[in-house]
């Protein structure tokens, strides 16, 4: 680890003029990358650890006999589930009475700081609110997230950092994004090449408009929680959560907040056999792509960006862990994840067109 450490000194102040998908790939964003790997690979263990103990919580709360979850911004609130945590009397969890609790390996579950993918065109610098419960009024299927935050460099959770997420409704509409530009209203997916599938990114006409998108900060055990529903897809795209991990933010008086410095931004994702499952639910039905040009798969993903997700050598995994809130999917998913990030980087990337 030493090795690995004197490595990481070298490398990560050079991590400013790394930009994403920038091609070709130099050697020295590929040793940035590798070098990053090895030490997530170090915290292997303790990643594990994080992660299932985080799992064993929430089953207990699901356990505790609360049939309705909180609403709104109290769904996590602190000690919502103090007073009634308790062990099934014989020792057996199982959640909700159906599926079976148990401590998923993580193997590595962890999106670390690079490689960094692109942010896209949807996210708004300024506007975001702080908020745990996201999902405002779209209608969808429940997901409950659980992410993690792990500093590479010392293998522990990491307090205080603020987790910003984003996302598609249910049509694979971003909020504030309904329309194409008019004189891209026939426009049709680019066709071959990294970016097929792809259209020109819907301008930004409702300013209102907050839907799927909110930050929270990790707490002490470097844990923030985030209720939304499942995201839908749009042409070219694999079905993502997008990410922003920021040391430092301002508050402002109508709930939103602004950052500069920048940690980490990546894309998380799911399962292409949940989607299939999710694809026949109402709203996701929907969509209006659903019958003509249908929802990209993960290995078909366009930019290269899930692919990209998982490193120069393949060894990360960006997509959620998924556990069944009930006894079928209808009831809701919670999602876990642990991103791997060095808290002493400077990553500058945000969307220049």
């Amino acid at each position: 680890m030493p090795g690995i450490h004197r490595l990481l000194v070298v490398l990560l102040p050079l991590l400013a003029s790394v930009v994403a998908h920038k091609e070709p790939k130099t050697t020295q964003e590929v040793e940035v990358q590798r070098a990053l790997q090895a030490a997530a690979y170090h915290c292997a263990p303790a990643i594990e650890q994080f992660t299932a103990a985080r799992q064993r919580s929430w089953a207990q709360k699901v356990l505790a006999g609360r049939p309705s979850l909180p609403g709104y911004e109290e769904l996590f609130a602190a000690g919502t589930y103090a007073d009634s945590i308790a062990p099934a009397p014989n020792g057996d969890q199982t959640m909700m009475g159906c599926s079976p609790v148990k401590e998923t390996r993580i193997q590595n579950n962890s999106c670390v700081l690079t490689p960094v993918v692109t942010e896209g065109p949807y996210y708004h610098k300024a506007g975001h609110p702080i908020r745990q419960n996201i999902a405002e009024l779209e209608d969808g299927l429940l997901l409950l997230l659980d992410i993690g935050v792990i500093d590479v460099e010392t293998c522990k959770p990491l307090p205080n950092v603020l987790v910003d997420i984003w996302q598609a409704n249910a049509t694979g509409h971003y909020a504030g994004h309904p329309t194409p530009a008019p004189h891209l209203v026939d426009e049709q997916p680019q066709v071959g090449g990294k970016r097929a599938g792809l259209l020109s990114a819907f301008p930004r006409t409702n300013e209102h408009e907050t839907f799927l998108r909110g930050a929270w900060p990790t707490d002490a055990n470097g844990v923030a929680q985030f209720t939304t529903i499942f995201p839908g897809y749009y042409t070219g795209r694999a079905t993502h959560i997008h990410a922003k991990v920021f040391p430092a933010w301002t508050t402002h008086p109508n709930g939103t907040f602004s950052a500069e410095r920048l940690l980490h931004t990546g894309q998380f994702f799911f399962d292409d056999a949940i989607n299939v499952r999710v694809d026949n639910m109402h709203p996701y039905t929907e969509n209006p792509i659903r019958h003509t040009r249908g929802r990209t798969r993960n290995w078909r993903d366009s930019l290269n960006i899930f692919e990209d997700s998982h490193g120069p050598e393949r060894e990360y995994n960006p997509v959620f862990k998924l556990d069944f809130l009930g006894g079928v999917i209808q009831q809701g998913l919670m999602g876990y994840i642990t991103m791997g990030i060095n808290a002493s980087a400077t990553v500058d990337n945000f969307w220049k067109g």
